[in-house]
């Protein structure tokens, strides 16, 4: 009888994939076994060639819900292996090739237990099966099995082992099975210190006193799944701003969680794209547009129109949230800028002055994750934050990229992830934050070398970004110097349009895209900063065609978070400062900047003291934004001041049939290269403030008219380079106004668009465009 060695690769382990394998296998009549090894899954088995053929076949149709097949591979068995049954055999460890599965949201089987009386796992708050649970936060090394992971500290009661090795039942061979007689265990504790029972409140357990707290204006600490988070009730606005003053986050806005999709109809518009969304085992957090037919406490996120709302993703949070009819804030548990606490000591220590309460568990977070972001633009997902649910998920790469060495990517400075690349796949990691905090970046050391050791990851190249004070950058190049590799310099937006390339599947042999890269700032090439730039580009190389017109930051990052530097700057720029003394002196922001030490900047710019140009689209708008009085003084966050201008737009005019008022730009050639110049848009801004013209509209005629100069543009360079794709990235097409718009103006003039889903459009992409253009220089060099 025929006996073959099946070979399956992909995200297959922890995901049910075994006991599918069995299943299947004992309906087609199959003798043999199925293992775990570091390559994935292997299967032996004898039979009818007709038989083996099915159950393959069958293997791709019926694959577990989690599970992803990448390849499946064939060889018939010289000599016959003899087999009386089909089994499960014990996982088998050698070279690390396979994948390792994101954290999935509790399955609806796995809630209706924990709620149903009479079920073992009523109310139990770590209740899980093969479809859902714990994943990439507890795993500590590959194979994905009990004993390499956090759950080895506990060891399985009679009924849970039952159930383990029970073929029928949905927890077969689910690594993190447990329930109260051997599990993990969730109490509470006062944060200052004195005891606490549930009886206090007349409550069930610990799990459903935190109900109660968050009612009552409480902030709770609660150990979750990837980290510590901090909930408050997000529609009583003093339990928010008491939550906002300890944490001192003063104005980003807090994310939600909601027990069931209609809490969050109360307060949003959900389409069927984003309750597919909220609903998936990704659960992510997913930017919604608020209706105003409930309203949430007004500081939760300020000067915007959105909310960011996610369901419970664990029967934790089902458990709490099971008698709340409101919304929760649910935010990182830390201090601004800080990593998220995993620990509970260190949680007790630092979130001791911030949270009332702490909810925690014994189960301990091996790797650290933040809940993942994304928003429906049109009909396509966009990922804003890369974490749990997501990551490590592979990134199938585009042909040409199959047999390159291993390379990592270090990523950016901002919105950090980074980068490994094996074998046609990309695993990016999950985000990390920015790295200018000094906690932050020792949490990425740490995790880059968990990563580098779950995989056995062993880089031949390491790619890093050109700007050499990026801690990231310095990083890579001491792992490069002490381990003796090459070390490639990625310019930092080829990078970004490299990232949109690979996940939209572009060939590494493609002909050039035109790269419209539009973000904060970036490491140019001739020493500048960067941050508006048209590029010429494959994956090896590119040729900067065009550019917005650099305008110096006054007082350098300063600029980030004074927006005002940048108007001023601006209308220096635009030789337009003369004017407004005189023919628009009673205007606000002419007032407001008078007040400024004007003397002093100017000595700054003239000398070139700690105020670099920069051709940043990013800072642009903040210049806008302030002029026509957003966030004009201060901002708490880079970006503040374009999103709540984005917020105002008056959409109706913008979408009007009719000819839309659109502010003009100039175009001009100088230096061999083209630039946009925003000239005659400050001079029709300055007279629409003079006339009082409403804020919603002045904004809509921004967004227009640089939607239209980049079309123009790029319709241009189309031309004289015979180019028909184009490529939209950056963390400023994170502006769904100008994407849209953008889009919608170059395929008018039949131009394909590629933009950002599964990535990042902003830095959280950067590290899979630096291993791309890293490896694509190595097949090269070649």
């Amino acid at each position: 009888m025929p006996t073959e060695e099946i070979r399956v690769c992909g995200t297959v382990q922890g995901v049910g994939f075994r006991p599918t394998v069995y299943r299947l296998a004992k309906a087609c009549g199959l003798h043999g076994d199925v293992c775990n090894d570091g390559q994935g899954v292997l299967i032996r088995v004898s039979g009818s060639e007709e038989a083996i053929t099915k159950f393959v076949a069958r293997l791709q149709t019926e694959c577990p819900p989690l599970a992803k097949i990448n390849q499946i591979t064939r060889i018939i068995c010289e000599r016959e292996l003899k087999f009386d049954n089909f089994v499960i055999s014990t996982s088998v460890s050698n070279a690390i090739k396979t994948e390792i599965t994101p954290d999935a949201a509790t399955c609806p089987q796995c809630q209706q237990e924990i709620f149903d009386p009479f079920s073992r796992f009523y109310r139990y708050p770590f209740t899980n099966c093969t479809h859902c649970g714990p994943r990439l936060s507890i795993i500590r090394a590959i194979p994905y099995d009990r004993c390499n992971t956090s759950m080895s500290a506990f060891a399985m009661c009679s009924e849970c082992a039952k159930e383990y090795h029970d073929v029928e039942n949905h927890r077969f061979h689910a690594q993190p099975v447990a329930c109260y007689a051997c599990g993990p265990t969730a109490w509470l504790e006062r944060a200052d210190g004195k005891s606490v029972t549930a009886s206090m409140f007349s409550m069930l357990d610990d799990v459903d006193a935190v109900c109660t707290l968050l009612q009552k204006g409480e902030i709770v600490a609660i150990k979750g799944l990837g980290g510590i988070h901090l909930a408050c009730d997000a529609t009583q606005e003093t339990a928010v701003q008491k939550l906002r003053q300890r944490k001192r986050r003063y104005h980003k806005p807090f994310a939600l969680m909601a027990r069931d999709i209609e809490i969050i109809e109360e307060y949003c518009t959900v389409n069927a794209k984003e309750k597919e969304l909220l609903t998936s085992p990704a659960a992510p957090i997913v930017l919604l547009q608020a209706t105003g037919k409930k309203v949430v406490a007004p500081s939760i996120a300020s000067g915007q129109n959105t909310l960011g709302f996610m369901l419970p993703y664990t029967p934790l949070h089902h458990l709490i949230l099971r008698r709340m009819n409101r919304p929760i804030v649910l935010t990182s548990g830390n201090l601004a800028d800080e990593p998220q606490c995993i620990d509970n000591d260190e949680a007790r220590e630092k979130l001791g002055t911030i949270a009332d309460y702490f909810l925690f568990h014994n189960r301990e977070i091996i790797n650290r994750l933040d809940d993942s972001v994304v928003r429906v633009i049109g009909d396509k997902v966009q990922t804003i934050r890369h974490a749990r649910g997501y990551a490590p998920a592979p990134i199938s790469l585009p042909p040409g990229f199959k047999n390159v060495p291993q390379i990592l990517a270090m990523g950016s400075e901002l919105k950090n992830t980074f980068c490994l690349l094996r074998e046609g796949e990309a695993i990016l990691s999950q985000h990390l934050g920015d790295l200018e905090n000094g906690a932050a970046f020792n949490a990425y050391q740490d995790t880059l070398n968990l990563y580098l050791n779950l995989f056995e990851h062993q880089p031949e190249i390491i790619a890093i970004d050109k700007h050499a004070e990026y801690l990231s950058s310095k990083l890579g190049k001491e792992l490069a110097d002490t381990n003796q590799i090459k070390i490639h310099q990625i310019q930092h937006h080829h990078a970004h349009i490299a990232a949109c390339m690979a996940e939209n599947g572009i060939p590494l042999d493609s002909p050039p895209v035109l790269g419209i890269a539009l973000d904060g700032l970036g490491y140019g090439d001739d020493g500048t900063l960067w941050g508006g730039e048209f590029l010429l580009a494959d994956y090896r190389k590119f040729q900067r065609l065009a550019t917005f017109k650099p305008v110096v930051m006054i007082g350098g990052e300063q600029a980030i978070y004074q927006p005002w530097r940048n108007t001023y700057a601006q209308l220096i720029a635009a030789n337009l400062w003369n004017d407004c003394q005189q023919q628009y002196n009673d205007l606000e922001i002419v007032k407001f900047l008078n007040k400024k030490p004007l003397k002093l900047l100017n000595q700054l710019m003239e000398k070139g003291i700690n105020s670099p140009p920069a051709s940043s689209v990013g800072r642009l708008f903040d210049a806008v934004a302030a002029a026509i009085g957003i966030y004009r003084d201060e901002c708490s966050y880079e970006g503040q001041a374009a999103i709540a201008m984005e917020a105002i737009v008056d959409v109706s005019s913008l979408n009007n049939h009719k000819e839309t008022p659109k502010y003009p730009f100039n175009f001009i050639f100088s230096d061999s290269i083209y630039c946009i110049d925003p000239r005659p848009m400050w001079q029709a801004l300055l007279d629409d403030l003079q006339q009082q013209i409403p804020e919603p509209v002045m904004a809509a005629k921004f967004h227009k008219g640089l939607a239209n100069a980049i079309v123009e543009m790029v319709k241009h360079l189309c031309q004289e380079n015979l180019i028909n794709q184009v490529v939209l990235t950056g963390g400023v097409f994170q502006n769904c106004i100008l994407l849209e718009q953008v889009t919608k103006g170059l395929q008018t003039l039949g131009i394909k668009v590629l933009t950002h889903s599964l990535v990042p459009a902003n830095d959280g992409g950067l590290s899979l465009g630096q291993a791309v253009i890293a490896a694509a220089q190595l097949i090269h060099e070649y």
